[in-house]
């Protein structure tokens, strides 16, 4: 404990107790000790604190106008000491998190719910954004941490990325579309008609699936909104790739069927190297234990 707090609580014993020697027994130290404690206050302040005698030890005048402010001081330090240790604890605080729909909706839900019962003091938010924006966030401190591709196209030495979510890539078309009638459905027939790219920022997890096959989709609108992807398909705008997160409990009529070949998104937790909160490391954790983070 910091020596000005012991000396300070030293002295409120004593004016509690009405003597050195019960204040002692109080604090469990020497009588020796806390009156050498409160004389050091008294030398420090250049006043008398206590008068001592036969009877006891009680504050003089110059003592009593200063006590209330010795015992706010003392009971701030006790309140910070139990805030301390609840924060270490992960038992308050706040947590912001970098993420966009798929993962709000599908994943984060039930990971907060699970973390709540054991940390129901901690706040959550979450900022919705494309990657771009997510990582710029991170890398900011405006966000504990985000989610973002794993591997990157461009790594930062500046940021941890911690692998927490495989989500398979499926294909979209609507309802009744032949293409529907396939189990699963190839890069090559994608490309017969106009495809809804899915973009967020930066990083695109569809553009590369076409190069790495030698085909280009004929891709004549591009958004960063799944939901806004769907509501295409369903209106015989386009075809589209999207992350099969996202199409669980879908409102929109239309058939996902998986790629030939298959393909998978990883997602990573992303965070500055030794920031991260314990109430953000705890999340994490729980967050990696929770079923519903190995989609494929």
């Amino acid at each position: 404990m910091d020596s000005a707090i012991q000396k300070y609580r030293a002295l409120v014993e004593c004016a509690r107790a009405g003597s050195i020697s019960a204040a002692a027994r109080r604090l469990a130290y020497s009588q020796s000790g806390v009156s050498r404690m409160v004389a050091d206050l008294e030398r420090e302040w250049g006043i008398q604190l206590l008068e001592r005698g036969r009877r006891g030890a009680r504050l003089t005048s110059d003592g009593e106008q200063v006590m209330p402010f010795v015992e706010a001081i003392c009971e701030d330090h006790r309140r910070l000491r139990e805030r301390v240790s609840e924060v270490a604890g992960a038992q308050v605080g706040s947590i912001v998190v970098g993420t966009f729909s798929s993962v709000a909706t599908h994943i984060l839900p039930p990971a907060i719910e699970r973390f709540r019962e054991d940390h129901p003091g901690i706040e959550f938010e979450l900022r919705m954004g494309d990657y771009s924006e997510i990582e710029g966030w991170v890398a900011d401190g405006h966000v504990d941490f985000g989610f973002l591709p794993y591997p990157p196209q461009a790594p930062r030495a500046d940021l941890v990325r911690e692998p927490v979510l495989t989500d398979e890539l499926m294909a979209v078309v609507p309802e009744g579309h032949p293409l529907a009638a396939k189990p699963r459905i190839a890069l090559a027939d994608l490309c017969q008609e106009p495809f809804i790219l899915l973009e967020r920022g930066n990083d695109n997890e569809v553009s590369p699936l076409f190069e790495r096959a030698g085909l280009a989709p004929d891709a004549r609108l591009a958004t960063w909104d799944d939901y806004a992807i769907m509501s295409m398909v369903e209106n015989g705008l386009g075809l589209s790739i999207l992350p099969g997160l996202i199409l669980t409990r879908c409102p929109y009529r239309i058939a996902a069927r998986p790629l030939d070949p298959p393909a998978r998104r990883e997602l990573a937790a992303v965070y500055r190297p030794g920031l991260l909160s314990n109430a953000a490391r705890g999340f994490l954790d729980c967050l990696g234990a929770c079923p519903r983070t190995r989609l494929a």
